[in-house]
């Protein structure tokens, strides 16, 4: 990747409904090559997909938690099912092996607290090979970006 790669990434990042022609315009390229490198970017896997940004409490789910998750045994059933069960999962927005003290950094969403109950209860609680929960509800967002430096 070249620095003109690098800018066509940081145009996309801000705003992923640019079409090829103002995108060209923003980086300087006529459009073919400018939608070549797209297309390079996206065959070579840097560019992921593309997706909407949903502000979460507009689309009701105005409570985000933080919860660590350790396990109490690290066999490969233990874990295959764990990790299973945080895919099927659509209140987990993302889940991250950890070093350190726990294993497991989720990041979930809820429409309340009674929500956020019914969630522990019903699916943390019931999932087979957790030794502990340590959760942390966000009160206030300083930063929330998907841009890459």
């Amino acid at each position: 990747m070249d620095t003109k790669d690098r800018h066509i990434l940081r145009e996309l990042q801000r705003d992923g409904r640019l079409t090829n022609a103002e995108l060209a315009e923003r980086v300087n390229l006529s459009p073919s090559p400018c939608l070549r490198r797209v297309r390079n970017l996206e065959k070579a896997g840097v560019i992921d997909r593309y997706v909407a940004i949903v502000d979460r409490e507009a689309a009701g789910y105005p409570i985000t938690a933080f919860v660590q998750v350790t396990l109490d045994r690290h066999d490969r059933e233990v874990v295959e099912g764990f990790e299973r069960r945080v895919r099927e999962t659509p209140q987990i927005l993302t889940c991250h092996l950890l070093t350190g003290s726990s294993d497991y950094m989720l990041q979930i969403v809820v429409a309340g607290l009674d929500a956020y109950e019914d969630f522990m209860r019903n699916t943390l609680h019931t999932t087979p090979g957790i030794a502990t929960i340590n959760t942390s509800l966000v009160y206030s967002t300083i930063k929330d970006t998907v841009e890459l430096p």
